[in-house]
């Protein structure tokens, strides 16, 4: 009898990390800290819960269905549900230092902890220009220094 061997919490989670934001390709959701928890019945059915930036995104079944396909793919995995949890909320502090390094670099965004927010080019204070971006957790910011127009991050 040949018994198959389940993943571990570590091999799920390395799962969900394949799966890209949306919006920010090649930054992972468990960089931008959407991911709580993984859990793994005996049978092999899977539960990821997630948390969103906020409820109205519209990535949401997006993401439910990358990381859904990215779990099930894992030998032992019959089956793999994603819920999306109410809380905790998301703040801005979950985004994880190698996140918030991609998203500068790669993508010029810079993510706001506190009142001052630097500028991922130059590294100087930048000012507020809108508290509206692209969506409701952004704002838009102008360096001072270099005068980048900086897409902010914030919770």
């Amino acid at each position: 009898m040949i018994v198959a061997t389940l993943p571990t919490q570590q091999d799920l989670q390395n799962a969900v990390a394949t799966v890209d934001d949306p919006e920010y390709p090649g930054v992972s959701i468990v960089d931008l800290g959407l991911f709580e928890a993984a859990r793994l019945s005996p049978e092999g059915d899977a539960q990821i819960d997630l948390i969103p930036t906020f409820s109205g995104c519209p990535a949401l079944a997006m993401i439910a269905d990358e990381v859904q396909n990215a779990v099930a793919a894992l030998p032992g995995v019959k089956q793999a549900r994603v819920r999306w949890l109410p809380a905790p909320v998301w703040t801005i502090e979950r985004v994880t230092n190698q996140g918030r390094q991609a998203l500068a670099q790669e993508f010029t965004v810079a993510v706001q902890i506190g009142s001052t927010t630097i500028c991922p080019r130059c590294g100087e204070p930048t000012t507020e220009k809108s508290p509206f971006g692209a969506s409701r957790c952004r704002a838009i910011h102008v360096c001072s220094a270099c005068a980048e127009v900086v897409e902010v991050l914030r919770g």
